[in-house]
């Protein structure tokens, strides 16, 4: 049970803001300080979870919203945050003469370890939520990192297709992380365009109708793109352009690791079964939780899509497939294919045999494609 309003109990996922100095000290002292960030991000939170461990308890699902403001505060506040220190530091870096070239781009890769690991995530968070201002917010931080088009993509295709060759973000069984991702970038921005157009034209309306929330990505990203060279010029651009790069790589790593090989049984004509907790890769571990916001719990997250973060539940072995690591270790690892076929590959063949032991030809799953009705 969550404690009524209490600051203490949200704490431990305000840690994220202990993130937020540190590209601006690696600015300011530049060489391997430099390094601070995306080693803390990806290492420290892995070395954490080692220490301390799982967690597995469950908060009261029906617990009402007036109990969690302090989780939500850290999601409203994070976008004026990460906005201020963003181009700060684009026009801090662009005019600081000890930082040279490969320092400044060092500087922007962390700056996008940051906003991908907890700014996207921190969006995902708001965009399912009713509330316009948070939905609102969730487009800010997606234009900061020149993917706006996530929004739609993932509440009207990932969320319905999640499981299915539909969905360009269940990444195959078998596919790698670098034959997945460029597949991904490409896949995810068409669908997303056609699912909008497909809306509109339903209405009787033209794509390029104020109404399509293309325009509104758009307008955003030409406004922060048109801010980053306001404040540095064509350099600040470019280093925008790294950190939008950056962030957008570790969102797709991580929707690469959350539903790896993972398919939901066909029924026939066209037909999937609902999806169920077995259709996502789940971790319990305490640390990589709290980074983000229990994404990690991600089997509740596709039963209940707009269920805040601290109410999300776990789940156990029986009822969900369970990662050996947390996400930052996990992402690492699924940027070496023959590491990540070794880990993983195996838990898939476990996972089809305890949850579809009826499927012996599973060929047409592997490919990505619909299987014959049969």
């Amino acid at each position: 049970m969550i404690p009524a309003a209490r600051l203490s109990a949200a704490l431990p996922f305000w840690m994220s803001l202990l993130l937020l100095p540190m590209p601006w000290i690696g600015a300011v002292w530049g060489g391997w300080w430099l390094a601070l960030t995306p080693l803390c991000t990806w290492y420290l939170f892995g070395m954490l979870d080692a220490a301390l461990g799982l967690e597995t308890d469950n908060a009261d699902p029906n617990t009402p919203e007036d109990r969690l403001r302090w989780y939500r505060v850290i999601t409203l506040i994070w976008a004026p945050l990460q906005a201020a220190s963003l181009f700060g530091l684009i026009f801090y870096a662009t005019r600081a003469e000890h930082l040279g070239s490969g320092e400044r781009i060092a500087l922007f890769f962390g700056v996008g370890v940051l906003t991908g690991t907890v700014g996207i995530n921190y969006s995902h968070e708001l965009m399912h939520q009713k509330n316009r201002l948070e939905r609102r917010l969730a487009d800010v931080l997606l234009a900061m990192v020149l993917y706006s088009h996530f929004r739609t993509e993932h509440l009207l295709i990932h969320h319905r297709y999640v499981g299915t060759p539909r969905d360009p973000v269940t990444a195959r069984y078998n596919e790698g992380f670098h034959r997945f991702y460029p597949r991904v970038l490409w896949e995810s921005w068409t669908s997303a365009f056609e699912a909008e157009r497909a809306l509109l034209a339903r209405k009787g309306l033209p794509w390029l109708h104020h109404r399509n929330p293309f325009v509104l990505y758009w307008s955003l990203q030409a406004l922060f793109l048109g801010l980053a060279y306001g404040l540095g010029g064509w350099s600040g651009v470019g280093l925008f352009l790294v950190q939008a790069g950056v962030a957008v790589w570790q969102l797709e790593l991580v929707n690469y690791v959350e539903h790896y090989g993972l398919t939901r049984k066909h029924l026939g004509h066209g037909k999937y079964e609902h999806v169920l907790p077995r259709h996502s890769w789940n971790a319990s571990f305490k640390a990589s939780n709290w980074l983000l916001i229990n994404l990690q719990r991600h089997s509740d997250h596709h039963y209940k899509p707009d269920r805040r973060f601290p109410l999300l539940q776990s789940y156990s072995e029986d009822e969900a497939p369970q990662l050996p690591y947390g996400y930052p270790v996990m992402s690492i690892a699924a940027m070496i294919p023959p590491i990540w076929r070794r880990v993983m590959n195996p838990r898939v063949r476990a996972w089809r045999r305890q949850f579809y032991p009826e499927i012996e030809d599973w060929s047409d799953y592997n490919k990505g494609r619909t299987p014959l009705p049969r």
